[in-house]
């Protein structure tokens, strides 16, 4: 039990609520108690003994040690010699008294505002202030200030109020400084508990659960001998306690060098960056916040950015935004899985997971951050290309409101006549949540030759595709006006638009954003192998390798990965046979579905068992319901596939082929021909078959076994 024998403990305004809380527990505890009230009101005004003597006298009965005073916390040097007259020494002082004169700010007087702070500001300075030399002295002393909610985040019609509790805060961290060399501790209690000050301010329901018995125990352990604790700011409720910790966002350099003059336009440009809380840092001391300060003037009389410098750009998404970019990449409503994406009341409205990319670039765009990426270079807006990009998704991309982007640049690379500038994007939304990360390689041609490092490990690398005809490809037409349909997504350069400025860049007319590409590409990807959802998609890859004109047709070509949800891809514009994105891959959360057909048959003997399954379903449709399940069969013969069979036994239909758009496998079955015979003939155990690799199942295994009997009368599976 901690116990407070041999201490003497002083608590102002002690005659009710917390104050009287916390001395009879002290009391409790061993301690002996000066319990000081002035008698008056809840504004201050009068004067009576009976406050503290009615809490004397409880303590006494209950077997205590107690004395009352009557003095004012103004004259807090009477209240410690009570102490020292009665025990002779002070061990512990909790500054507790409190009064209320509330007015909106404008009705505030400058009585209002001096009593208030006499008593709750000024009174715990003159009242510790009296304890002081006696703490010295004994080499040990205990201090509690008392703040409140009020004045961490100030409340309508208590601005006196608020203030001094503020103000509480910075003399407790004053003594708590001048005090850690005597072993003296001073903390902050920040309670909400019902007592007079509170009864008619908090709600009825919620007063009566706020016992101060449940916070007197957390200001006795801060007073006790061995709680270490000291300068911290604790809130109390209910049965509840927190300590609260002073924060600092990272900021903002708002010049790059000291030589620079700082602008209110500059200010402006950076705000966003100034004002961001993301990866805040805790400060203890005034040293702490003064070191970081001359990190950052270090850092500016390096004369140039730091590969660390960043800038937050601000970005606001509609539902409209979301349906323009899913158009833009060929979604249509012929399409009825795409509904999701063009249909803002679709019950599965979502934005298409690659739009995730704009946010970042259009913060990459307007923002100074790569102006002085390349040492001794100026960048010409003509020059520059999108070499590769990497998206990486953490949340579902929100369909409305304002997305943060915290642009960074990675690395610059001299690639000799070109210079590569790696810049990195982190998107949050307005609740802190990080959305996606995304990195994008420009290039900036022309302007290599700096004497920079050519390679880097910071790099998010593309990946060779597998050796063998694609698993699948997906062709599709963009129309002549599909670049003029994409910029309206946000990418308003105009070489995917204007002639003349596409001339500038080298090319004969304005060419489609490789940005665009790839969204048909992912698009394509997502519906063969991800179900079409959106919450499916992990990440992409790629690099865009050659330019391609609005109005071709674009091929994906798709390669899945044996033991990984990854799915390989190139991106080819038919017309010219150019690859046009190559090295790229999508990570999906699952691969729903992994074609290998490498020869196709006409007919095959083991098609009479899905014939048969066919027929059972049609005179037995209580089938459906019991099974309930979506089943892929690849048929193989000699390791090959050579047939693949769908059994949607959700809808009641068997087919032959992948499965239709929309619909989601639940088990992948592969199985020879002939083993699939045996089987629904009984000769063959679907267990040991599936233990002699005979039968290889993906997905829900278990549901496998609700087909028992459907094959054949005698079938075992």
């Amino acid at each position: 039990e901690l116990r407070f024998d041999g201490r003497v403990v002083v608590v102002t305004g002690a005659g009710a609520g917390l104050g009287r809380a916390y001395a009879l527990l002290f009391a409790s505890r061993g301690a002996s108690v000066v319990v000081n009230d002035l008698g008056g009101s809840r504004s201050g005004d009068g004067k009576s003994t009976k406050a503290a003597d009615a809490v004397v006298d409880e303590i006494i009965k209950l077997g205590g040690k107690a004395t009352p005073d009557y003095n004012s916390v103004l004259e807090g040097q009477k209240i410690i010699k009570t102490a020292l007259d009665k025990y002779g020494k002070v061990d512990v002082v909790v500054n507790n008294a409190g009064i209320l004169r509330d007015r909106s700010f404008a009705r505030i007087s400058n009585d209002d505002w001096d009593l208030v702070h006499n008593v709750h500001l000024k009174g715990s300075f003159i009242t510790s202030q009296a304890a002081w030399p006696i703490f010295r002295k004994q080499n040990y002393g205990k201090i509690i200030v008392t703040s409140s909610n009020s004045g961490l985040y100030g409340n309508f019609g208590q601005a006196n109020y608020s203030a001094a509790k503020m103000g509480v805060v910075g003399l407790c961290n004053t003594m708590a400084i001048e005090g850690r060399n005597h072993n003296i501790c001073c903390n902050v209690i920040v309670p909400t508990a019902a007592s007079r000050l509170t009864e008619d301010i908090l709600p009825p329901e919620l007063f009566k659960e706020l016992k101060p018995e449940l916070i007197a125990p957390v200001v006795v352990w801060l007073c006790h001998a061995s709680c270490e604790e000291n300068g911290a700011v604790i809130e109390s409720a209910a049965g509840w306690a927190a300590k609260y910790g002073l924060v600092r966002g990272p900021g903002s350099t708002l010049r790059y060098k000291v030589t620079d003059t700082v602008t209110p336009e500059d200010v402006r440009k950076k705000w966003n960056e100034v004002t961001n809380l993301q990866n805040t840092a805790q400060l203890s001391s005034i040293q702490e916040a003064t070191g970081t300060l001359m990190e950052h003037l270090d850092k500016m009389r390096q004369e140039t950015p730091s590969s660390k410098e960043q800038e937050v750009i601000s970005h606001e998404v509609t539902f409209k935004d979301c349906i323009m970019y899913a158009l833009a990449i060929g979604a249509s409503v012929q399409n009825p899985s795409d509904l999701k994406y063009l249909y803002e009341n679709d019950e599965n409205f979502s934005a298409f997971p690659t739009m995730a990319i704009i946010p970042g670039q259009m913060a990459i765009s307007t923002s100074s951050i790569m102006e002085n990426a390349i040492p001794e270079r100026t960048i010409d807006p003509t020059q520059i290309l999108h070499g590769e990009q990497y998206l990486e998704i953490f949340q579902p991309m929100p369909t409305e409101g304002r997305l943060d982007n915290v642009c960074k640049i990675v690395d610059v690379l001299d690639k000799g006549s070109n210079a590569v500038i790696l810049v990195g994007v982190d998107t949050y939304d307005v609740n802190g949540q990080r959305i996606c990360y995304g990195q994008m390689s420009i290039v900036v041609v022309g302007a290599g030759g700096f004497g920079g490092k050519r390679v880097t490990d910071k790099s998010i690398d593309i990946v060779d595709l597998p050796k063998r005809e694609p698993d699948a490809s997906e062709q599709q037409q963009t129309c002549h006006d599909q670049a003029a349909l994409y910029r309206l997504t946000g990418d308003l350069n105009p070489l995917h638009i204007d002639k003349n400025f596409a001339t500038l860049g080298g090319f004969s007319q304005p060419i489609l954003h490789g940005l665009c590409s790839l969204g048909f590409s992912a698009r394509h990807i997502l519906k063969k192998f991800g179900n079409n959802d959106p919450s499916n998609f992990k990440a992409i890859k790629c690099r865009f390798s050659k330019p391609v004109l609005p109005g071709e047709s674009l091929r994906t070509d798709m390669w899945t990965s044996d033991g990984s949800s990854r799915v390989h891809f190139r991106t080819v514009a038919v017309e010219s046979g150019n690859v046009i994105i190559s090295g790229a891959y999508v990570d999906l959360q699952k691969c729903e579905y992994h074609p290998s057909i490498s020869v196709k048959v006409d007919k095959l003997s083991s098609d009479s068992v899905f014939e048969t399954m066919s027929d059972k379903i049609k005179n037995s449709p209580e089938l459906i319901k019991k099974v309930n399940g979506v089943f892929a069969y690849n048929i193989t013969e000699n390791g090959a596939i050579v047939k693949t069979w769908t059994c949607d036994l959700k809808k009641g239909e068997i087919y032959e082929g992948n499965p239709k758009e929309g619909v989601k496998i639940d088990t992948t079955v592969t199985i020879g021909n002939k083993d699939l015979i045996d089987m629904a003939l009984g000769k063959l155990n679907p267990q040991v078959a599936f233990q002699q690799g005979k039968l290889k199942l993906k997905g829900n295994i278990m549901l496998i076994q609700k087909l028992r009997g459907l094959m054949t009368s005698s079938s075992k599976y």
